[in-house]
């Protein structure tokens, strides 16, 4: 049996993305998108918003499918969906997990993951965050 896939969300306000530093990097990445394991049966939609929820406290509803691949550095099926905030104030809710949570424009996000994004998502933070 193949790894659980993962779901990334990718929540978008004012201007702003929502990452996520993690209490242990994973690989050489420590700033990231809210994101957990897509639970049997689950879509990854709802493990996205569900995944935000448990990490962060913050509630989001699903908006839109950005792209999905294997990632490069684990082979782990990704999913990566837009969000959009829906109540809630976003803070380290899993703390086992996380260490900080921080809400960053364009030049923050290439700031803390300097090895790049995505494609799919990069062009729809382009065309949100650089408005």
């Amino acid at each position: 049996m193949s790894e659980q896939p993962v779901a990334a969300a990718v929540v978008i306000e004012s201007g702003r993305v929502l990452l996520v530093r993690r209490r242990v990097a994973e690989g050489s990445l420590w700033w990231q998108f809210p994101a957990g394991k897509v639970e049997e049966g689950e879509p990854p939609a709802t493990a996205a918003v569900r995944e935000t929820r448990e990490e962060t406290g913050l509630q989001v509803e699903y908006v839109a499918l950005l792209g999905e691949r294997d990632h490069p550095a684990n082979g782990r099926r990704m999913y990566y969906a837009e969000c959009r905030v829906i109540g809630g104030v976003a803070s380290v809710a899993s703390p086992r997990e996380l260490d900080a949570v921080a809400w960053c424009d364009w030049r923050e996000v290439a700031d803390r993951i300097p090895g790049g994004i995505y494609g799919p998502v990069q062009v729809r933070l382009d065309a949100v965050l650089l408005r």
